[in-house]
């Protein structure tokens, strides 16, 4: 056992993890430019009014372009084909953006289905051990899981102590701890224990496990859309019926003032005046900031939850097992005056060889790391373990004359006042002090002698003080939820850096001070992984369970961290606020780049009935077809250039609002309109230069 936990923090020390899976690889492409073809399905479309639009428009000029052949119209057929060709494109890139978006999360789907493979599974029954499949198994049976067999179903540690490796779940080649009791019992199937025994009690039926409701969620595509998202799309379904009706009413304009304009002309006037570059992309940055939230090994079950964490303000923290480890552990032997540290190392170790608890195993581990004590062979000896009783609170071992005790305070003092021993004045002064530092003492005896004191305590996970120092300069607020006396909540909260704690707290007051902070405005995230942590992790905005917690926590929270690090946080909020800020930059750049469209189309289209509009002309482009259609490619084109932008978002600084907007007006606001004057002049130079123009 030993051996084991030593071999798992040597692991943990140097981290790996399997190779990401890359959105540019060429499985993932090829099944993006399949996917482009089949979105092209009105019935999918319609969830896109404006790419819908622009597919509507593809398929009318696909009808002109079908008359102009059939009439023998060369010239015509020449610029409604190249019309038609880029109006196509421009659908397709925008279906390209979302399958490419979806692609990872596919990916990943697949990789996940590959584990489940017909796991044979040693089920216990009253007959003894019988070989089963796992697809046979169901909720409550009893599973033997041993050296190289891999778990074959959810379940829960009931007996023994593991090294599990669960890098199918969490993408880490570091193992993990998994034992009986405690919040580490948690064990998922399909992962691997790597060394010794433990029998699982499973906790789901097949189709119900965690891997497959991994699978149905990171298959992106079934997301919900976020409130920000139907905001915006309600706003660009806005403007596209504005300009849906300016160009219908072009045409009596037209013939009013006795010039000809075409369907063709039309339609690609109304495709570029649209928010196309927006409504391509919009989908894809939504499903493009789930996949980034994967990457960090976290699992988002929808949009909402990540866009919201973007705007979160407070975070409600859960203390065991989410700011600490989760069981108390030995960190002093404290001997008494004239007891020599060695002996009272020597009789903890002793007194916790039988000890399976989590407190007992650290003791062990402590006087093997401190002290260099290794395992006592008791073979062939007169060894008698006396297991842990809450009647009695000690345990210990007797061996020759030595009768080992450790245990609470005022059972051991019993004890060894029942063995006519006294008790040094010495050991109250260091019960308290450990007591009033948020620890526990346990006593140490031999025979009737008290020996000492070993200082258990919560142990704050490494390197979380200064992620919070990070989370409250992102004006997050930190809070802390135990069910701690204040004594030693403040304790804790005062070395992991919390802004404020909630002691003595209970399931109902959780909720009780969510409600409170979401009253005041507040958005609000909830760290935990406890079964009482449930009701505040469904009451949060954002609820992240713990991956190791247990199955109802995982169940109401709105995000899972497959590695159990509350302050993942940092990485899902900068993955909300990227969502906000890429939606945010993009909108402004497809807004803006329309003006370069209308300095370009509609001098073009009425110039020759009104000569004074050849003044805005300003980019002198060769002619009315070549205006129109480098304006169309340059449309299509731009959505190409901005894939990369939507799907990694732009880069995030912790800036005011007020900044954010001036760097995106100076930035895509500008950039918005500049670009596409260049952009539809070199393209206008380009098709003259290769003849698609006459």
């Amino acid at each position: 056992m030993i051996e084991l936990l030593k071999a798992s923090r040597q692991s943990k020390a140097e981290p790996g993890r399997k190779r990401a899976i890359s959105v540019l690889e060429p499985a993932i492409i090829k099944r993006a430019a399949i996917d482009s073809f089949a979105k092209l399905d009105p019935r999918w479309m319609v969830k896109n009014p404006v790419m819908f639009i622009v597919e509507i428009g593809s398929l009318l000029t696909t009808y002109q372009l079908l008359k102009s052949i059939a009439s023998g119209n060369t010239g015509e057929a020449l610029f409604v084909g190249q019309v038609t060709l880029w109006l196509w494109f421009t659908v397709l890139f925008a279906n390209f953006a979302e399958a490419m978006a979806e692609g990872r999360g596919k990916a990943q789907a697949d990789s996940l289905k590959k584990t489940r493979t017909d796991t044979w599974a040693s089920k216990k029954t009253p007959a003894g051990i019988e070989k089963v499949l796992a697809a046979d198994l169901r909720k409550d049976d009893l599973c033997v899981c041993e050296a190289g067999d891999v778990i074959p179903g959810d379940g829960e540690v009931i007996e023994g102590i593991a090294s599990v490796d669960e890098s199918v779940i969490t993408g880490e080649s570091a193992p993990v701890i998994r034992e009986s009791g405690g919040d580490r019992s948690a064990v998922t199937g399909g992962t691997k224990v790597l060394s010794d025994r433990i029998v699982v009690r499973i906790t789901s039926n097949p189709g119900e496990t965690f891997i497959d409701r991994m699978i149905h969620l990171v298959e992106s595509a079934s997301r919900q859309k976020t409130p920000n998202e139907i905001a915006l799309g309600i706003l660009l379904s806005g403007l596209t019926i504005i300009f849906l009706l300016v160009a219908a009413t072009l045409q009596p304009f037209a013939l009013y003032s006795s010039t000809s304009i075409s369907i063709t002309s039309l339609i690609a006037l109304l495709v570029c005046l649209i928010p196309t570059t927006i409504g391509g992309l919009l989908s894809a940055i939504g499903i493009a900031g789930i996949d980034r939230v994967m990457q960090h090994n976290v699992m988002a079950m929808s949009g909402r939850s990540v866009e919201a964490s973007g705007d979160i303000n407070t975070l409600l923290l859960d203390k065991t097992g989410t700011i600490t480890l989760g069981n108390r552990q030995a960190v002093e032997f404290i001997p008494l005056p004239g007891i020599e540290e060695n002996r009272l190392a020597e009789a903890a170790q002793l007194s916790s060889l039988s000890d399976e608890t989590p407190e007992g195993r650290s003791i062990v581990v402590l006087a093997k790391r401190k002290y260099g004590l290794r395992g006592v062979d008791m073979s062939g000896q007169d060894v008698q373990f006396i297991p842990f009783s809450a009647n009695t609170r000690i345990s210990g071992i007797n061996t020759g004359r030595r009768a080992i005790r450790k245990g609470a305070s005022e059972a051991i003092i019993d004890y060894v006042k029942s063995r006519k021993g006294e008790i040094p004045p010495s050991l109250k002064p260091v019960v308290i002090r450990i007591a009033d530092a948020g620890g526990t003492p346990l006593v140490v005896s031999e025979n009737s002698e008290v020996l000492g004191v070993i200082y258990l305590k919560d142990v704050v996970k490494g390197g979380i003080r200064e992620r919070f120092e990070r989370l409250r300069s992102m004006g997050i607020k930190t809070v802390m939820i135990t069910g701690d006396n204040p004594l030693t909540a403040k304790t804790i909260a005062q070395e992991a850096g919390v802004d404020d704690f909630l002691a003595e707290a209970t399931p109902e007051s959780k909720m009780r001070l969510i409600r409170q902070e979401q009253a005041k405005g507040n958005m609000v995230a909830m760290a935990g992984d406890g079964t009482n942590d449930a009701p505040a992790l469904a009451q949060a905005d954002v609820g992240l369970a713990m991956h190791s917690g247990t199955m109802a926590a995982k169940e109401a929270g709105n995000m899972i961290d497959l590695e159990s690090n509350p302050t993942k946080l940092i990485e899902i909020v900068e993955i909300g606020k990227q969502i906000l800020m890429t939606r945010g930059a993009l909108t402004t750049f497809s807004i803006a780049n329309d003006l370069a469209k209308y300095f370009a189309i509609l001098p073009a289209i009425f110039a020759s009935a009104y000569p004074q509009l050849r003044s805005l002309d300003i980019m002198h482009l060769h002619s009315y077809s070549s205006a129109i259609l480098s304006a169309v490619i340059f449309n299509a084109l731009v959505i190409v250039a901005l894939i990369p932008v939507a799907l990694k978002g732009v880069s995030y600084h912790s800036v005011s609002a007020e900044t954010l907007l001036a760097r995106n007006l100076v930035i895509f606001g500008a950039g918005g309109v500049i670009i596409p004057f260049i952009g539809i002049k070199l393209i206008d130079m380009a098709i003259v230069a290769m003849g698609f123009i006459r």
